[in-house]
């Protein structure tokens, strides 16, 4: 199962006034484990930047102008994320503005269908509970002191700890591979007690294999209710 974990910055707050994509971070997931793949861009919006927005991110005209417009990140960006399910924090905003940006370049827009929001999935969990990025860190307790403005990176890899969180933690306690994989699991022939992973493996005798015949009576009841049978399988 794999899973891209994708946050954005814009000039602003509403694609549908003009407001542009400026930063894009996408985290790979699959299994819901973090594979160390990830994709971040920059973007010239072509356009100026509200300053409310630059006061969330800190990105400047200055500092874009010298960055790809999304027409030259397009194929980049779509590559990466193929056909894997989109994990986004209020996924209508990312993805109108994606759709925004597709459209203007005559490319197929993103389905909702291929999305999971978590902020539905978070007020869900927790009803009434603050559910931004922030609140559900502190909530899992994971570490964002980095995170002193928005970036989409930065988020994007802090969504996807609070994502496994939403959907049942990893269990820490569950060790699956201590490095005992080649360890005796059921025989003991040493003689001497073993401890797997908080589990006493103890000598025991081998109980000699029981076997189960078919009496003369069973095997001919058997035959008799098999003629019964119209093409019966069991004697193919």
């Amino acid at each position: 199962m794999r899973h891209l974990v994708l946050d954005t910055e814009t000039t602003g707050l509403s694609a549908a006034e003009g407001h542009r994509i400026i930063e894009i971070g996408v985290i790979e997931m699959v299994n819901f484990s973090v594979t160390g793949r990830s994709l971040h861009l920059y973007i010239n919006p072509e356009r100026d930047i509200d300053v409310g927005a630059q006061d969330i991110h800190g990105l400047s005209s200055e500092f874009l102008a010298d960055k790809p417009v999304f027409a030259d990140i397009l194929t980049e960006l779509t590559d990466f994320i193929k056909d894997g399910l989109l994990v986004i924090h209020n996924a209508p905003f990312d993805i109108g503005f994606l759709n925004a940006e597709f459209s203007r370049c005559g490319h197929t827009p993103l389905s909702m269908e291929r999305v999971i929001d978590t902020l539905p999935l978070a007020r869900q969990k927790y009803p009434g509970a603050q559910a931004s990025l922030d609140a559900l860190c502190r909530r899992f307790d994971i570490d964002n002191s980095h995170r002193d403005l928005h970036g989409a990176l930065i988020d994007a890899d802090l969504l996807a700890t609070v994502f496994v969180e939403l959907k049942g933690g990893r269990q820490p306690g569950l060790k699956l591979n201590d490095g005992t994989e080649n360890e005796p699991s059921t025989n003991n022939v040493s003689g001497e007690d073993k401890n797997l992973s908080g589990f006493v493996l103890r000598k025991r005798s081998v109980r000699p294999a029981r076997i189960f015949a078919v009496s003369d009576i069973e095997s001919a009841a058997h035959k008799d209710l098999l003629a019964k049978i119209n093409n019966p399988i069991w004697l193919c």
